[in-house]
């Protein structure tokens, strides 16, 4: 009952005018650049991040919220209509909307990712809602050296299961180590890391890093890639009134549900993210589907469950990061990052110390799909037209914005090298296959990891035996285990299935384009 009081206390606050316009901007900015081609969830919200710099702490988390989910929507636009997916996890919806955009059923298509979007955002943010309290309460019992192991937890399995190889995924994570602990040394006081440069005494900013792999790495990195010339938009050849019929609701609704089973469990765990929640999401649907013959042709089901995965995944990964403060994807990272930017610690202490703030934030999210139902059925035609923005100028601006918002942190011009050094390291990594996710990650938690094995350590005057002798810490090991053997699994079965359906389409009469057969390939 005191956490249903304290969510109606943050509709209280999420509702007031002011908030509500804030909300409202970041469903209505989050949309409009994640719906721009090649730009994912991840890209936006590091783009967008400095905008939020000079709001108050509730105002910019509601507005970051918005930004997240108007994000994880508007990928879906540029999946169905321009088959150019801006991460993994929309490949999915690429297959089969973008084959349903060529039969003339775009509007259908966008309609379900709507209406599946928001079901799936909604029960989720339930979950969230319910979920989050608990697993908060437990974790405040929880001591340093159990802290470390789901650091630990947080590092290996992420390192492990995001990226084409284990390898390429650990030295992505080393690099994020390597960044999160250059600076000055609290303990000793001594510089290490800082290659020689005055000005790194303090560490390199969080937010430059983000801005400089996904914005500025990211955006070089797909240009280089569309060099050979534009892709064609595919025109919603219906109007917008006539864009679901009572069939496509009466085969659209069981994926709805079944994808929000499925995305927002594995969303709360570091077990792949929201891109194997998709997965297992189309193949549940292509086997119980009655219509398996249009598979791979548009089938309806094919968007709907994958976008309500997508969808209940980003809900279910703010269970780890507001309760425990360990974020398990690249997007969750610089949620963490906007938090710390407040001097708020995402965790356990964060329902008691800030329970204002974070009732505010999930009345928010509640909010924010209602917001997002209303302006992505009725608004379609606007997004569309923002897909037709010319290539150069889009990849322009974007570099010129990371740039501005970059400078504006500390107007420091050492700031814009470092950005522009990150952006290339971020480049290369996307071209030889390195993931993102677990440097940031690592560059995060890694002074974190630090701080708690030392004081673990201090309390039991350098016992190494401490750091897997608590029980909880035993346990959360043997779970990581686990964890790695199931996710995997689940890795090699995506790889399978992602197989068998690039045979399917090439054995299509109207198959894919050599293009899109190595959509797959590159959303790796």
């Amino acid at each position: 009952m005191d956490n249903f009081n304290l969510l109606l206390e943050g509709f209280a606050t999420a509702l007031r005018p002011e908030y509500l316009i804030f909300a409202f901007l970041g469903v209505l900015i989050g949309t409009a650049v994640g719906v721009l081609p090649g730009i994912g969830p991840a890209m936006t919200v590091a783009l967008l991040l400095p905008l939020t710099m000079t709001l108050d702490p509730s105002a910019a988390i509601i507005t970051f919220a918005g930004i997240y989910y108007g994000a994880m929507y508007g990928g879906s636009t540029t999946s169905i209509l321009l088959n150019t997916p801006g991460e993994s996890a929309s490949i999915v919806t690429a297959i089969e909307g973008n084959k349903m955009a060529k039969l003339g059923r775009g509007a259908a298509a966008l309609a379900t990712a709507a209406i599946g979007s928001f079901i799936a955002g909604t029960i989720a943010t339930l979950g969230l809602t319910l979920l989050a309290p608990t697993l908060a309460a437990l974790a405040v019992q929880l001591g340093p050296a159990d802290y470390v192991a789901l650091i630990v937890i947080a590092f290996i399995t992420v390192g492990a299961l995001l990226g084409s190889s284990v390898w390429r995924g650990m030295v992505s994570l080393g690099i994020g180590l390597f960044i999160g602990l250059m600076g000055t040394d609290r303990l000793s006081g001594q510089q290490r890391y800082t290659l020689g440069v005055p000005q790194l005494a303090d560490g390199v900013d969080v937010v430059l890093v983000a801005v400089g792999l996904f914005a500025v790495g990211e955006t070089i990195y797909i240009a280089s890639m569309l060099r050979r010339g534009k892709i064609d938009l595919i025109p919603l050849t219906k109007g917008w009134r006539s864009w679901m019929t009572k069939d496509d609701f009466r085969r659209s609704w069981k994926p709805w549900l079944r994808g929000t089973a499925i995305g927002f469990p594995i969303g709360t765990i570091p077990a792949g993210g929201a891109d194997v929640a998709t997965f297992l999401s189309y193949a549940t649907e292509k086997k119980l589907s009655k219509h398996k013959h249009e598979f791979g042709r548009g089938a309806i089901e094919g968007v709907a469950g994958p976008e309500s995965a997508n969808n209940a995944a980003a809900a279910g990964v703010l269970v780890p990061l507001l309760t425990l403060g360990l974020p398990t994807t690249a997007t969750a990272a610089i949620i963490l990052t906007a938090f710390q930017s407040y001097g708020i610690q995402p965790g356990p202490q964060l329902f008691t110390n800030q329970p204002a703030l974070v009732w505010a934030l999930i009345a928010s999210l509640y909010i924010g799909n209602v917001l997002l139902l209303v302006l992505n059925l009725p608004l379609v035609g606007i997004w569309v037209k923002l897909l037709q923005i010319p290539r150069p100028y889009l990849y322009a601006g974007i570099l010129t914005f990371a740039a501005f918002g970059a400078y504006a942190l500390n107007f420091a011009p050492l700031d814009i090298v470092i950005l522009i050094i990150i952006g290339l390291i971020g480049y290369f990594m996307r071209r030889y296959g390195y993931p993102i996710a677990p440097l940031v990650i690592g560059m995060i938690l890694g002074p974190m990891a630090e701080q708690r094995m030392r004081l673990a350590l201090q309390l039991s005057q350098g016992d190494l035996t401490t750091l897997v002798t608590h029980p909880f810490a035993a346990t959360a090991y043997a779970v990581m285990a686990v964890l790695i053997g199931v996710g995997l699994w689940l890795r090699r079965r995506q790889k399978r299935f992602e197989q068998k359906m690039a045979e399917e389409l090439a054995a299509t009469p109207d198959a894919a384009t050599a293009d899109e057969a190595g959509l797959a390939r590159g959303g790796e």
